[in-house]
């Protein structure tokens, strides 16, 4: 039988792809609508607390109590700070120090301590290998509040409370940090790498510090900013360890002021202050990170 090339369909070679309809395209439009919306909402109830501080740590506490939350007084910021940090003799400047202190060396030496048990628990083959690294992660269930007591007990027959190692030393041990550790390094250090190295003659720690400890440091940089924070927000075990007020992290000396702000209110405006202040070094934080966290995490998303 004879083809009817007339009515028969021709594929066009590079011919425009159909237009969308009208009710496909409503529809992408008004989902996007709602999820920009939602995100706004989003954005909007993050933000509102840190709004707050921003706007009512430049009142005095005048304005405080005679204006609205979020309407501007008379500008004071800078006068609220010089108080701020005068005021018993500059204690708030010493708590500041002590949270660099509890937050940038224990979070470094956290971060360091993962990065070595991670790379161990993903290079190494020992026996009950996967049985240790689930105690580890059995840890992460733990609540810190829950070991709180049993820390400060052992705390108290090393003679070590009220002093910076009750708070230092805890803080070394992170299970979250090393189950992070060791999805980075099964994903980021290649095996052939580092018997590379071996055959090289390195040994084991040449070999960690100068090959894997650098495909490492998008790691680093993710551990170090999940411990820094939680350092930075600790507050019931420095609670439970400290004594001295002179060895205060910033979180827990701003509440022993609101406790007594029955007894002295002109200390409403320097706890807003010191709340904002507070939140500056975790800001500064991650501002200065991110651009290495976000170059790390897709260095080996193309291959």
């Amino acid at each position: 039988m004879a083809l009817d090339t007339a009515t028969a369909p021709i594929a066009t070679v590079g011919a425009a792809p159909p237009r969308p309809q009208p009710s496909a395209r409503r529809g992408s439009r008004s989902s996007r609508a709602v999820v920009n919306t939602l995100l706004t909402i989003v954005a909007l109830y993050t933000l509102m607390p840190l709004s707050w501080l921003l706007v009512n740590a430049t009142k005095d506490n005048g304005d405080l109590f005679g204006s609205p939350g979020f309407r501007l007084g008379e500008f004071n910021l800078f006068g609220n700070i010089a108080d701020l940090f005068a005021y018993q003799d500059g204690v708030f400047g010493r708590w500041l120090a002590n949270s660099l202190l509890y937050s940038v060396a224990g979070a470094l030496a956290s971060t360091l301590i993962s990065l070595l048990a991670g790379y161990a628990f993903a290079t190494y083959s020992f026996r009950g290998r996967e049985k240790l690294y689930g105690l580890v992660l059995l840890g992460i269930l733990v609540p810190p509040t829950v070991v709180s007591l049993p820390m400060y007990l052992l705390a108290s027959e090393a003679g070590l409370v009220n002093t910076y190692w009750a708070v230092l030393i805890p803080s070394l041990v992170n299970p979250f940090g090393v189950y992070l550790a060791r999805v980075f390094a099964e994903a980021y250090v290649p095996h052939e790498t580092l018997e590379a190295a071996r055959m090289d003659g390195a040994g084991e720690l040449r070999v960690f510090g100068s090959v894997a400890l650098p495909m490492l440091s998008p790691a680093f940089v993710t551990i170090f900013l999940f411990t820094f924070t939680g350092s930075w927000n600790n507050f019931f075990l420095p609670l439970v360890m400290l004594n001295d007020s002179s060895l205060y992290p910033v979180g827990l000396g701003l509440f022993g002021w609101n406790a007594v702000l029955p007894q002295e209110p002109q200390l409403y405006a320097l706890i807003v202050t010191g709340s904002l202040l507070s939140v500056v070094p975790l800001a500064v934080a991650f501002l200065t990170l991110q651009r290495h966290w976000r170059s790390g995490l897709t260095a080996g998303a193309v291959k």
